[in-house]
């Protein structure tokens, strides 16, 4: 399975498996196919895009679970671990970053 590789001068290196790189620079609107980079201007509102998709993650499982009950039908279920706690390293990373006015760059 591929990896992506965050980088900046600031911190260590972040790894993610591929389909959480991947869904991350989504929710960013990156291209997720090859390098890229973050400029610490952009970190605020990527902040705020990976936290409103954890929102509303967690409302689509949570109105899935309901649905299911109200049918009297077994609950779905969903990964263990969520959107918003895979997100909360990139998050810190881009805290720290921005503190420092430092760029994030990843590839796979």
């Amino acid at each position: 399975m591929s990896l992506y590789r965050f980088k900046s001068r600031e911190t260590g290196d972040l790894v993610m498996l591929q389909p959480t790189g991947k869904r991350i620079l989504e929710i960013l609107g990156k291209d997720p196919a090859g390098p890229g980079i973050l400029q610490p201007a952009e970190f605020p509102g990527a902040v705020e895009a990976l936290r409103e998709a954890a929102v509303v993650e967690e409302a689509l499982h949570q109105r899935l679970k309901e649905e299911a009950r109200a049918k009297g039908e077994p609950e779905p279920e969903f990964e263990t671990v969520s959107l918003r706690m895979r997100c909360a390293p990139f998050i810190e990373m881009m805290q720290r970053c921005q503190t420092a006015d430092v760029a994030i760059v990843w590839g796979t």
